[in-house]
């Protein structure tokens, strides 16, 4: 499979192949790794590199506000990554950003530090919505698709489990 993912502004080519058990070649623009992969919980990954010297890294990976969007830590450090996001976005400029409501979710376990919208406020696509604290890292969630807010399901200090609805967008 072949993903574009973005990070930070920076587009990368990522294709991911199968190579046995727990083990992936993942070539990124157009270098290739050998990979061995293991789950740890619900968003952990460890990742075992050997290009040369073996390097291995924990990372948790979860859904994040918007369509194709992924919360990525590693080492600490929490970066929102777009993966196919020039393709969702071209699709959304072609349409309707998603029929019906849209339901934003806690992408982990967290606590809701801030609430920035109440129902029946207007929002336009990506405002932020409300921010969550995962992994000692503050998140803001944005609107999936403008529109109206039709509901908020929690306040400021609510603990969330991964999955939680948090707003709902109609």
């Amino acid at each position: 499979m072949t993903f574009e993912v973005e990070v930070a502004g920076a587009r990368r080519t990522v294709s991911i192949e199968p190579a046995g058990h727990g083990r992936y070649r993942i070539v990124v623009d157009g270098t290739p790794h050998e990979v061995r992969a293991e789950r740890i919980g619900e968003f952990g990954l460890s990742l075992i590199t050997n290009d040369g010297a073996v390097d291995s890294r924990e990372v948790n990976v979860a859904p994040g506000s918007a369509r194709g969007e992924l919360l990525v830590e590693l080492s600490g450090r929490t970066v929102p990554v777009m993966v196919d996001g020039r393709r969702r976005r071209r699709a959304a400029d072609g349409g309707a950003h998603g029929e019906g409501e849209q339901l934003v979710v806690a992408p982990m376990p967290g606590r809701v530090v801030r609430v920035l919208v109440a129902p029946g406020d207007a929002v336009e696509l990506r405002q932020g919505l409300i921010v969550v604290e995962a992994m000692k890292m503050e998140n803001e969630l944005g609107a999936p698709k403008p529109g109206r807010v039709k509901d908020v399901a929690v306040t400021p200090g609510t603990l969330v489990e991964a999955g939680r609805v948090l707003v709902v967008i109609e």
